[in-house]
């Protein structure tokens, strides 16, 4: 039986079949005759709530353990058995601690719209990248659900990173499931910890291997972490894998490139089809969110809420706006925001390469005889495939003859008809002509090398560039043949290039990426094919990228330039083309497709922000399919989009264009929102359901301290009066870094740090840190600099998520025993009892949190904090040491408990009505739905039911007593505080 005891129940009986499990981070429980303080409460489908613990009483102090409320007995500890303290601290400063840790642990309500924490990250102060997080916490939304679908470069990860981060400080992010491509997952691992110091641990094929030897067998390897990232290919090619994910809930699941979820029946769908229901929070993110196929794009918001679109093929921008956020870099919003921070591009440049005699005799046999522009009919028996032909030759030499090769094998398998023997026969043509090719027969070749030494490529330079190509074989042949061309020589050659192409593993790839972003690395050519033309950060150390051949795709030269085109560039992004051009009558170069292309991207750049919606098509390998079928049709390539974009064809009849225009009004916002004629899409203001007054400078939290700074240096006074030998801490009070060795208890929290970020810097026997901004982003940018081997931070910033801020936080919790509260003395007028009262749903979340004072006479005043600062308890107070019987304070208890009581249950409606209403809303939208089975296997009944779990329960509320305020003999009366019977919104 579990037995949850609040004062409310001590009058009658718990029941065993509808157990009472409001169990708010902060309280303490007695579980298995041991005290524990809560750090987070979850409800589960089978056991109840699964409840995070902490030891507090000395046989299991500081030791983690978690409990399930149905098969434990969890003893909610009652607040009328609270015993009252003498504080004998300076300046009581345990008691201003432990009441700082409980705001602290306490979760923000849901009915707290306001971002808490975007001012404490090691982040730019734009409010662009605040907006994802302020639509997910809005309440528009039946839950945190957001697809962010910013164009490439504007700063994905770090909207994605502040969304997670203020679900965690809402008791909403303890689980966290982060699923990306494999060549990002480093990358994406990285951006949490060093700008939020949230860490994920990274399970990719090692990862996993590794856990699962530490783990009993059997064991799911994502019970043994709580915040994962994995990469979706690791998770889809599994079924050992999804079984162990159907088997876990998440509180919040992201999937990055969430265009690839999008066709129905391939393993990355089915994965979030899994997902999608086991998790609270879900936020998608990708650049190009959909193919052009209204149904289509249904679907994957179907995956954030199935009760959004009725009819999935004919919607409206409104019917999603809540759940859809995109903006171009063109944006006024963005432009206004991002001046002189990210530099503008350059324009892309076309470098002709007239073709030399073996590349001419090339371009005349395909002229002739494979794409024959006088009518007469191709060689081949496959239409598409001369095109094919013509794009490996256009790459290079090295990707023709394997072209070539791979075709010849292919229909020599094929019966022996005549079509099948003259096509052999033109290929053996091809291959005779390009047998003895090499670099010196290559136009190509011979103008890069001539690009890279004009911008300064080679041994004696640290310029960097990207060039990238679609087939690896030219790939491999560049980076046999390039260094040598550039002058590196012996050792050099061979460090000075890097391959990146999808044949690699996911460590390899990560390992290219991590080593092209650190000055201090000999790499200064990325050869690389598509593969990272999606996600990837090239930016750090390089502006400069060559196309050594052009896709047929708009979308897809837009995401190679947004490689290095991109938040936080801090040069002008230089980019050049390589053209092959002939002179040869018909020769279909690069002057009839990649030339046009070009242009055309940059067009759509500069007026619209990005060019994905010039076709309208969507998607890199339809637009490239669209435009080969053009071309065997006569079109040219401004025809051929002009046509895709107006609808005329007819085979585009059936387009969805108004996803284009769809595409262009969602998620914009006037750069002055406090315009007269500006439309408010900012979160609303939080109700006066979250009472307790506001920090410093009107933050959203409650804070006694005035920073986080001033917390953790008096927690460390407090908890470690000798740091300076017991941790060997060193302090330097004018840059403001700490450093000290880790004791026990923190390295098992660090152990949810990245492993090569423990060893390369040493954690484990020493850390660095600090709240100093400048010096930790000095500290990020010399990770990458030239004598750095690691791109991980020697300092970490501290924010409110910093395990070492919450190791310190709880140890504070845990300096008071058992159900004690201190008494302060301070300038009140008459004894006053500090009160927290919370109301839960039935997912043991708060919807309602109240910090109170209470007299005995039963005056309530519903502002906490702003009680503690008016009667002077801060750090300048005086701690005369002057102890009072507690007998009479403790015997006013219960009475001060129902005053309490009694004042929340008045309010309660009204702090319930914004959350009451928008659940409404909900439900009456899913009213409408006739068919009772939703997108991702939801149910109408399902919905509901959770919607209903959302509404604050019909308990009482969870009442805890954490100080009481005493009168100073010595002191002049103080002010009558002006204590209130309700919130003033009320």
């Amino acid at each position: 039986m579990t037995v949850v005891q609040t004062s409310s129940e001590q009058n009658g009986d718990v029941s065993d079949e509808s157990p009472q499990e409001q169990l708010p981070a902060g309280a303490q429980v007695l579980v298995r005759d041991e005290v524990w303080l809560v750090k987070s409460s979850v409800r589960t489908a089978d056991d109840g709530a699964r409840v995070e613990v902490v030891g507090v009483s000395d046989f299991v102090r500081d030791q983690e353990a978690v409990f399930f409320t149905r098969l434990d007995t969890i003893e909610l500890i009652d607040p009328r058995d609270t015993r009252l303290i003498a504080d004998d601290s300076p300046n009581y400063r345990r008691s201003r601690l432990f009441l700082e840790a409980v705001l602290r642990r306490t979760a923000l309500p849901q009915s707290e719209r306001r971002l808490a924490l975007a001012d404490s990250f090691l982040l730019d102060p734009l409010p662009y990248q605040r907006r994802p997080a302020e639509l997910a916490l809005s309440g528009a939304n039946l839950r945190p659900r957001l697809l962010i679908a910013d164009v490439v470069g504007l700063g994905k990860t770090l909207e994605i990173g502040l969304t997670l981060a203020e679900l965690i400080r809402r008791g909403r992010g303890e689980r966290i499931l982060v699923v990306t491509p494999q060549h990002v997952l480093e990358q994406f691992q990285h951006e949490l910890w060093t700008r939020f110091a949230i860490p994920l641990v990274r399970l990719d094929s090692v990862g996993i291997e590794r856990v699962q030897r530490e783990i009993p067998a059997g064991r799911n390897p994502f019970t043994f972490f709580k915040r994962v990232i994995v990469s979706i290919d690791t998770l889809k090619n599994t079924d050992q894998y999804r079984h162990h994910l159907e088997q876990i809930r998440w509180d919040a699941v992201v999937i990055d490139e969430s265009h690839n979820l999008i066709n129905r029946g391939s393993l990355r769908n089915q994965l979030a089809q899994t997902l999608a229901p086991r998790t609270d929070a879900l936020i998608l993110a990708s650049a190009t969110p959909h193919n052009g196929d209204a149904k289509s794009f249904a679907e994957l918001i179907g995956l954030l809420d199935p009760a959004a679109i009725r009819d999935p093929e004919n919607y409206r921008a409104g019917d999603i706006e809540h759940l859809f956020i995109r903006r171009t870099k063109v944006s006024t919003e963005v432009r206004e925001q991002m001046k002189g921070q990210w530099a503008d591009r350059d324009e892309s440049r076309s470098v002709h390469c007239p073709a030399g005699p073996a590349e001419e005799k090339i371009f005349e046999e395909l002229a002739a005889v494979w794409l024959p522009h006088d009518g007469t009919a191709s060689v081949s028996s496959v239409p598409l495939f001369p095109y094919t032909l013509l794009k490996s030759f256009l790459s290079s030499h090295a990707a023709f003859k394997a072209t070539v090769a791979a075709r010849t094998r292919t229909l020599g398998k094929k019966d022996d008809s005549p079509a099948t023997a003259a096509e052999l026969t033109a290929l053996s043509r091809l291959a005779e002509l390009a047998a003895t090719m090499t670099e010196a027969d290559s136009a190509k070749f011979r103008a890069l090398v001539e690009q890279l030494k004009a911008i300064r490529v080679g041994p004696s330079s640290d310029t960097r560039v990207v060039v990238f190509s679609e087939r690896v074989q030219t790939l491999e042949w560049l980076s046999g043949v390039l260094p040598a061309a550039l002058g590196f020589r012996g050792r050099a050659a061979e460090n000075c290039v890097r391959v990146m192409h999808g044949g690699l593993s996911d460590e390899q790839q990560m390992a290219v990426v991590e080593e092209f972003g650190l000055a201090g690395a000999p790499v200064r050519i990325l050869l690389t094919g598509d593969v990272a033309s999606e996600g990837v950060n090239l930016h750090r150390q390089c502006h400069q990228l060559v196309h050594y051949d052009v896709p047929w795709s708009l979308i897809r030269i837009e995401q190679r330039n947004g490689r290095i085109d991109r938040y936080g560039q801090a040069h002008k992004p230089q980019f050049h083309a390589l053209i092959l051009t002939s002179s040869v009558d018909g020769a279909k170069d690069d002057t009839l497709v990649a030339e046009r292309l070009l242009k055309r991207e940059e067009q759509a750049h500069t007026s619209l922000g990005t060019a994905e919606a010039v076709t309208g098509l969507y998607r890199a390998e339809a637009e490239e399919k669209s435009l080969i079928q053009d071309l065997l049709r006569g079109r040219t390539v401004d025809e051929s989009l002009n046509a895709r974009r107006s609808g005329a064809d007819a085979d585009a009849a059936g387009m969805d264009d108004f996803l284009a225009d769809f595409f262009g009004e969602v998620g914009e916002q006037p750069a002055s929102s406090g315009a007269d004629d500006a439309p408010d899409t900012s979160a609303p203001e939080a109700p006066e359901a979250y009472a307790g007054g506001t920090g410093a400078g009107g933050s959203v939290l409650p804070r006694l301290f005035d920073s986080t700074a001033h917390f953790l240096d008096e927690a460390l006074r407090e908890v470690f009066p000798d740091a300076r030998e017991r941790l060997d801490l060193d302090r330097d009070d004018q840059s403001g870094l700490l450093s000290f060795r880790p004791p026990a208890d923190l390295l098992h929290r660090l152990k949810a740090l990245p492993v090569d970020y423990l060893r390369e810097q040493g954690l484990r026997e020493r850390l660095l840190v600090t709240f100093n901004r400048r010096l930790a982003q000095h500290s990020l940018q010399r990770a990458r600099e030239a004598d750095s081997t690691s791109s991980w931070p020697e300092i970490s910033l501290l924010t409110d998520l910093h395990p070492v801020v919450e190791w310190l936080t709880d140890k504070v919790l845990v300096r008071l025993g058992r159900q004690e509260a201190p008494m302060i003395t301070a300038g009140v007028a008459e004894p006053t009892f500090l009160v927290q009262g919370v109301y839960s749903n039935s997912l043991g979340r708060p919807t309602v949190v109240k910090w109170m004072g209470v007299t005995r006479s039963g005056t309530v005043d519903a502002d906490m904090v702003s009680l503690l600062r008016r009667s002077g308890v801060g750090p300048t107070m005086a701690n005369k040491l002057r102890y009072r019987d507690p007998a009479p304070l403790k015997a006013a208890i219960p009475e001060v408990l129902a005053a309490a009581e009694s004042f929340m249950e008045r309010h309660r409606d009204a702090w319930d009505m914004p959350l009451r209403e928008s659940i409404a809303q909900y439900k009456r939208r899913l009213g409408e739905w006739e068919q009772p089975t939703l997108s991702g296997g939801h149910t109408k009944k399902r919905l509901t039911e959770l919607a209903d779990d959302l509404l604050t329960t019909g308990q009482s509320p969870m009442l805890r007593v954490l100080a009481v305020l005493l009168p100073d003999p010595d002191a002049p009366p103080a002010a009558p505080a002006s204590l209130s019977a309700a919130p003033a919104a009320l």
